[in-house]
């Protein structure tokens, strides 16, 4: 709990294309405040692809932190209708670090529309960094895999997931790339190995390139790791 902002949050969920200028401020303040050389271009991409926007507020009246995401289904490679969490930009302020609010917001987006799950559902996102992948890498399910080439399927797959982001991609890397310029540096201390830093080599935050994670709950569709199998 931080010392300086000790209370509770209040929190709200709205439509993100169809902000107010006063909440737009906020967004664009706290991800000002999270990423050095912040592109506000991307930011205002990210809320006209993804639906919906959560907005935590201190008791004190400040701005706390926004998630974009919402969950879909999608017509997927060889799995129609299949839901997807597509988590977009979470962003917190300083003060309120290390209070769970990442995973409040999160949560409240990818559950807003209340897309069934059925019986598995596909998590992804877009990573900065090795720290914000490292949830995601525990799954056994996941791709990409260190020193593993994602399946013709998995590739398939991770290439539909990027459409939806609106991102081009390079399915042998999963990595998506950026229009040219940077989405902006995180501001935060990153505590990653060299083995963790590897599946990000091709990543170049310069041009705004990220990683594309995602992975399967409870488990894979029989066959996910299998090279035979073609999408």
């Amino acid at each position: 709990m931080s010392a300086l902002f000790p209370g509770e949050f209040t929190y709200r969920v709205v439509e993100a294309a169809s902000i107010g200028s006063a909440d737009l401020a906020i967004v664009q303040a706290l991800f000002a405040e999270n990423y050095r050389e912040a592109n506000l271009a991307y930011l205002e991409k990210s809320l006209g692809k993804l639906r919906y926007l959560a907005l935590a507020t201190h008791v004190s009246g400040a701005p706390a932190g926004f998630a974009l995401g919402e969950s879909r289904m999608l017509d997927l490679p060889r799995l129609p209708q299949t839901t997807v969490r597509l988590a977009g930009l979470c962003c917190v302020g300083m003060a309120f670090r290390r209070q769970g609010l990442f995973v409040r917001l999160e949560g409240m987006v990818l559950s807003e529309g209340r897309v069934p799950h059925g019986d598995r559902w596909l998590a992804t996102g877009r990573m900065a960094h090795p720290a914000s992948f490292r949830s995601m890498s525990k799954n056994g399910s996941v791709v990409p895999r260190r020193g593993v080439r994602p399946t013709p399927w998995q590739q398939a797959v991770g290439a539909a997931i990027a459409a939806a982001y609106g991102s081009p991609f390079d399915p042998g890397t999963f990595v998506c790339k950026g229009s040219g310029v940077p989405i902006g540096y995180p501001v935060i201390e990153l505590d990653c190995t060299p083995e963790e830093w590897e599946l990000f080599a091709p990543v170049d935050r310069s041009k705004g390139d990220s990683l594309l994670g995602i992975s399967w709950s409870p488990d894979a569709p029989p066959r996910w790791d299998d090279p035979e199998v073609t999408p």
